[in-house]
């Protein structure tokens, strides 16, 4: 029996990620403190939100795979959230500009039939062209990325900031590491062919 997938977001990006290996799921709310611990590097930080928000589902009926993920965006040093508005969307990527960014993705698939969780956490490394102020407006107006990390969507017309994009799988940068997902789905014996 081919077990049921869960995706622990509301995410439509984190969706229309999953949805491209045409596997039913159904998504569920993770009920999670996303507050970082005293001390906590964004690796740590994402790989134990992935968990918990997997965790979090309320699921306890076996045959269930439940993926979880989190993702922080880093700036020289410092976490990045969604900017929610167009000033902080414009000051994320003022300091954004010219800069190597790097995106940690905690990815974690809790088996519900054993409770063992497998969690790992993903680099991406974002190359930014040296931007000026005019260009970082017109995008921000034209794309208006409020709620996302960074304060870009790589997908759309975020792809003309940049000048290199490093990293397994581009769709990491959005949140939801597929390649690294297919291949833990396929160690708990989920084919997704």
């Amino acid at each position: 029996m081919q077990s049921k997938l869960i995706l622990a977001s509301t995410s439509p990006f984190r969706r229309s990620i999953l949805e491209k290996i045409q596997c039913p799921f159904d998504a569920i709310s993770p009920v999670c403190d996303e507050t970082p611990l005293n001390n906590e590097s964004p690796k740590e930080l994402v790989t134990r939100l992935a968990e918990q928000k997997a965790r979090s589902c309320g699921i306890e009926d076996p045959h269930h795979l439940i993926i979880g993920s989190d993702q922080v965006c880093v700036i020289n040093g410092d976490i990045i959230g969604k900017p929610l508005t167009r000033e902080k969307a414009i000051s994320q990527l003022q300091k954004a500009s010219g800069q190597i960014i790097t995106f940690y993705t905690g990815l974690s698939l809790l088996n519900t039939t054993t409770m063992v969780a497998e969690t790992l956490c993903e680099e991406f490394h974002v190359h930014f062209r040296s931007l000026d102020t005019q260009q970082i407006e017109s995008y921000v107006d034209k794309e208006m990325p409020l709620h996302c990390a960074g304060s870009f969507k790589c997908e759309g017309l975020g792809i003309a900031l940049f000048n290199k994009l490093e990293g397994k799988d581009p769709n990491t940068l959005i949140g939801l590491p597929l390649i690294t997902l297919i291949d833990m789905l396929d160690r708990q014996g989920f084919s997704v062919l």
